[in-house]
């Protein structure tokens, strides 16, 4: 492990920001942290609870807001999409928090449920029914859905319809148990329940969730000579009311308390957690003193219950009638350790029994199978999940390193440490954020080999595995990049290219524009790759194109064939290979495209971009050795010129509707038919690839009329790429980079960045909508937004009001072309 950057608060004589008891974090599948403070005010009487939420890739950009609890925030808790956060205070108050205009730094409180006066220690989303296991024994395979399988589990809640029904669980240090659920029409409807008939003080609990819909609640009291106590609770509606049913399960006693050396050693019990939200069978269990900690796994099992001789002989237990129950058996136990300060479970779903202790020696190091302990000496432990041996350690600023490394003591030094309060895991497993006793946070890296020796090829693997992972569930993959050195880059996309191409004709559609998306991440890295960055997001930007303009086509009779007009265009132009455009044109439906006039005026924009493209692609033919050119990999890509190819066609039918519509080109001849002679040229250039097997070379004498363009029509400048501030392509290096929130950082570009600065707009010139392909000037009075990945820039607002642009943006109204989460930008960006 090695730290990839910190971010702190500024530094002044008092400082205002002070870390609150106890600090909670939370990391969400769309790598978005949110993690408390507490402002102290200039009179220092009062605390105001503050919550913060930064995207990972710009950490310095944090979204603070005042909570508005009243009492320290105890819980923090994402949703599954990552796009809801739960909040609740040591008052017993719970807020749901959602994106304002699906901004990932705005947001606000719209919903929430109370248990007044009872601190909530313990809370959970409900349950909804998805669950994939990961097999990564099954690493090689080819197929996905070997790789990845969905696990029958079902929902903590149904609608009608077996609709999962959203909503939240808690539970209070009195014992209490409150479920609150989201009705369709936005209204909650709250339950509380004890969750035993007789109520005793719980000073710890966790939530975890069954495959048959059920919730298990674990408590403490906090004394290690008390019993950890299970609780089954059932959910249900009835009469349009909530109803919460429970039942005790068995329950266990620390083994350090019943062993005589250790028996009041570990007075306490500091952490209690489910291995997993939907793994109630295993529990992590953590006893602490003043100075150290022991951290035991559990995990319940069903044994056979002995039956006497006596009752044999009357009732003879036969095969499997032999009674069952439930009992809790310890899987392992650590020696004594210093003293416990956070834990950070994984949160990969990978499949594991009690006899997977032994894993296989390619996936005994693979990143999700460890947890991750912190210290009050400041130093880090990744732990196995279930085993609770040491995969890797990581030593902090104040913690010092023994002389044994592989000893579990570390020297204690005097005065007070700097350590973490809280700690989670990314999604991948492949990074660790903690934010420490100073409320600074910091960015760990986890080694997929951890810390092991593994050869490339097996570094690779973990890392295309997680790729896969990432793909398949749509999950942000931003931790996964910072491990991607340059020379990897190439590998991987070549390998996530093979795998994509194995996979069944259905599923390759589905997740067409998200592997692009990703190619296009991973070729940010390198130097060598760093033109294909640019094919790539004009690849997502054509097919997006492709698919709303085809949707605007519609049949001219009601009773049409199964095939759709855009389906029968692709069908055609693939068949019909003339060079000619009026006579591929002649053999479609023209009143399948009829549109109206404000309809095909306001997509000019989208119209010229096609135009541009085609027109830039078509000369730069010519100059196709040069793989470091924007472009290059179109020339080869029959796929993607079919599309241009079926366009064209388009716009020109909408050409003879409203000749404004067309794409404007400057030509040297007023008699020149600019738009035949680019799809006569692209024809061509499109029939030596249209068969992926089987690529020629153009012709001399495609390259030579190529060479003729730009003497007869003005080549436009390609808006490339976005202006990139992220903090990813800085942390190649290998060296710690020190942050500051609320300051963007004042880097030195690193050797991808400056290979960037060619295909970017530099400062101060005009800007463009790249969505909308709309200019804004230099310094543009409009409000904007930004992607969170690639950077990416559209006006906030829409300046539209035809219902087939609406249409355009409302497809990027949650999220860019690229799956990335939209940010606010200022008014005076550059």
């Amino acid at each position: 492990m090695d730290l990839a950057y910190v971010c702190e608060w500024e530094k002044k004589p008092k400082s205002n920001h002070c870390p609150s008891v106890p600090l909670v974090c939370a990391w969400s599948c769309r790598n978005l942290i949110a993690f408390t403070t507490d402002l102290r005010n200039e009179e220092e009487k009062d605390l105001t609870h503050m919550v913060h939420i930064i995207d990972t890739e710009h950490p310095w950009d944090v979204y603070s807001v005042n909570s508005g609890h009243t009492e320290v925030i105890t819980c923090l808790e994402w949703d599954q999409s990552g796009s809801r956060l739960l909040s609740a205070d040591a008052d017993g108050h719970i807020k749901c928090w959602s994106m304002t205009d699906h901004l990932a730094n705005s947001w606000e409180s719209t919903v929430g449920s109370v248990v007044e006066g009872d601190p909530v220690v313990a809370l959970s989303w409900l349950h909804n029914g998805v669950k994939l296991a990961l097999h990564v024994e099954k690493s090689g395979a080819s197929n996905f859905g070997e790789k990845f399988s969905r696990v029958k589990f079902s929902p903590s809640l149904t609608l009608f319809g077996g609709k999962p029904m959203e909503g939240w669980i808690a539970v209070t240090i009195s014992g209490l148990v409150t479920v609150s659920l989201l009705k369709p029409n936005g209204q909650v409807l709250t339950s509380t329940e004890s969750l035993c008939r007789l109520r005793c003080r719980v000073a710890l609990a966790d939530v975890a969730f069954t495959g048959g819909g059920n919730i298990v609640v674990a408590t403490s009291d906090g004394s290690s000579a008390s019993p950890v106590q299970f609780y089954k609770v059932c959910v249900s509606v009835v009469n349009e009311k909530c109803k919460i049913d429970t039942e005790i399960l068995p329950s266990l006693f620390m083994r350090c308390t019943t062993d005589p050396a250790r028996k009041d050693k570990y007075p306490a019990i500091t952490h209690l957690k489910f291995l997993a939200r939907d793994m109630s069978e295993q529990v992590l269990l953590c006893a602490s003193n003043q100075s150290s900690s022991i951290v035991e796994c559990w995990s319940l099992r069903k044994e056979g219950l002995p039956v006497n001789n006596i009752f044999q002989q009357i009732s003879p237990v036969v095969g499997d009638k032999q009674p069952m129950i439930l009992k809790w058996r310890i899987l392992s136990a650590t020696n004594d350790l210093d003293r416990v300060s956070a834990v950070a479970l994984p949160k990969l779903p990978i499949s594991l029994t009690n006899t997977d202790l032994k894993v296989a020696n390619d996936t005994k190091f693979f990143p999700g199978l460890g947890l991750a302990l912190a210290f009050h000496d400041g130093s880090v432990h990744i732990v196995h999940r279930l085993s609770l041996q040491m995969m890797a350690v990581f030593y902090g600023s104040s913690s010092q390193r023994p002389v044994d490394e592989q000893s579990l003591k570390r020297q204690r030094t005097a005065g007070p440490l700097i350590h973490f309060k809280a700690m989670q895991l990314s999604w991948t497993s492949l990074a660790l954020a903690g934010i420490d006793s100073h409320g600074k946070l910091s960015m760990l890296r986890i080694s997929p080999s951890m810390g092991h020796v593994l050869d490339m090829n097996m570094s690779l693997r973990h890392l295309l595995f997680l790729l896969e992972y990432c793909m398949v569930t749509g999950y942000d993959w931003w931790d996964i990049l910072l491990h991607v050195q340059p020379n990897m880059v190439q590998n991987l996309v070549e390998k996530l290219h093979e795998e994509y191409m194995r996979q069944n004709a259905a599923l390759q559609q589905v997740l067409s524009t998200r592997i692009v998306a990703m190619k296009a991440s991973l070729c940010k890295l390198s130097s060598s790759t760093i033109a294909r960055v640019c094919d790539y997001h004009a690849k997502l930007f054509l097919i997006a194109i492709s698919c709303t303009l085809k949707s605007l086509l519609r049949p001219h009779f009601l009773n049409t064939p199964d095939k759709s007009p855009g389906d029968r265009l692709t069908e055609i132009c693939s068949k019909i290979t003339d060079i000619d455009i009026d006579k591929v044109m002649i053999n479609l439906k023209t009143e399948e495209f009829v549109l109206e006039m404000t309809t095909l005026q306001s997509l000019q924009q989208l119209i010229q971009w096609v135009g541009d493209f085609v027109l830039y692609l078509l000369a730069s033919l010519p100059n196709q050795g040069s793989p470091v050119r924007p472009g290059h990999s179109f020339l080869r890509d029959g796929a993607s010129l079919g599309m241009f190819r079926e366009l064209m066609v388009v716009i020109r039918i909408w050409g003879l509707l409203k000749p404004s519509c067309l794409p404007v080109y400057t030509a040297t001849s007023d008699t020149q038919d600019s738009m035949s002679l680019l799809f006569r040229l692209l024809t061509k250039l499109w029939l030596c690839c249209r068969e992926e097997n089987h690529i020629t070379e153009p012709d001399d004498t495609l390259i030579d009329e190529c060479c003729l363009l730009p003497s007869q029509l003005l080549i436009p400048n390609i808006d490339w790429l976005p202006i990139n501030d992220g903090i990813i392509s800085k942390l190649q290096n290998k060296q710690l980079v020190r942050l500051q929130f609320g300051k963007a950082p004042g880097l030195v570009g690193h050797t991808v960045s400056s290979q960037f600065d060619a295909f970017v707009r530099a400062p101060g010139q005009p800007k463009i909508d790249h969505l909308r392909r709309l200019h804004l000037g230099a310094y543009p009075t409009e409000e904007c937004k930004s992607c969170t990945r690639c950077g990416c820039v559209t006006m906030l607002k829409s300046p539209n009001k035809v219902t087939a642009v609406k249409q355009w943006e409302q497809r990027w109204i949650k999220n860019c072309l690229c799956g990335g989460l939209w940010r606010r930008m200022p008014l005076s960006y550059s």
